[in-house]
């Protein structure tokens, strides 16, 4: 697979204070399809935010390992079904298409809860530059209560894998714990559509409002070029 890449400038770290980061960032050839290159770089630890895949790529610092859940293999554990109990009465349902009503709850969620975060103050031009993509099929996983939308998780379709791209829900259900809801509720449809992995972004064991992704086991880490098997007793 012959892809060409560049590199960023150093720029002020989003998770680590006191920390550059750059970024590699896959250069497109524009005769050809970036969903197979997509699938292939995940596996790579790569991501996407909007048409663009990119790769932490930083110079003095290895904090970012992406992370991915092998979905036959997990098993949650007795906090997390708790959440699916306390989150029982929600209905679940999926769309294919980017909703107008989806960046309110999103707007909401980001300049109440992520007001310190680079993508302080929500804008529908930085939401539609994030979520949408012209070369690859989402799926919006959307949480209703009674006939109310609280909340969405968007999920990019891979060849043999799930990628949870963004959750967002309306900051007055935080005590719902949405987050882990939505990744469990991912895995779900991961199973549903036969994926293999569930992708979950970077886990950076220094960032605090990452800590809730490494607690889905079994896991596997991309550490030193090669994914590693992270296991524990489930409880």
């Amino acid at each position: 697979m012959n892809l060409k890449f560049g590199l960023t400038q150093q720029f002020q770290c989003s998770y680590l204070a006191e920390k550059q980061e750059q970024l590699l960032v896959l250069v497109p050839d524009s005769d050809k399809s970036l969903a197979s290159d997509y699938s292939y770089l995940a596996g790579a630890g790569f991501r996407r935010s909007g048409d663009q895949i990119y790769r932490p790529h930083c110079a003095h610092c290895r904090a970012c390992q992406s992370i991915r859940i092998l979905v036959e293999d997990f098993v949650a554990s007795k906090s997390q079904r708790r959440i699916m109990n306390k989150n029982s009465d929600l209905s679940v349902f999926t769309s294919s298409k980017n909703k107008p009503e989806y960046f309110p709850i999103y707007e909401e969620y980001i300049n109440q809860r992520h007001n310190d975060g680079s993508m302080f103050p929500a804008s529908v031009a930085q939401y539609n530059g994030f979520i949408q993509c012209d070369w690859l099929d989402t799926l919006y996983i959307e949480f209703y209560l009674d006939q109310e939308l609280i909340g969405v998780a968007v999920t990019d379709m891979l060849e043999n894998a799930f990628s949870a791209l963004y959750t967002f829900f309306k900051p007055e259900f935080a005590n719902r714990s949405l987050g882990t809801y939505a990744i469990i509720q991912q895995i779900e449809q991961s199973r549903i559509y036969g994926k293999q992995f569930l992708y979950l972004g970077y886990q950076i064991d220094e960032c605090q409002k990452m800590s809730y992704k490494r607690n889905f086991y079994p896991h596997q880490r991309f550490i030193d070029n090669k994914w590693q098997l992270i296991t524990k007793n489930i409880t």
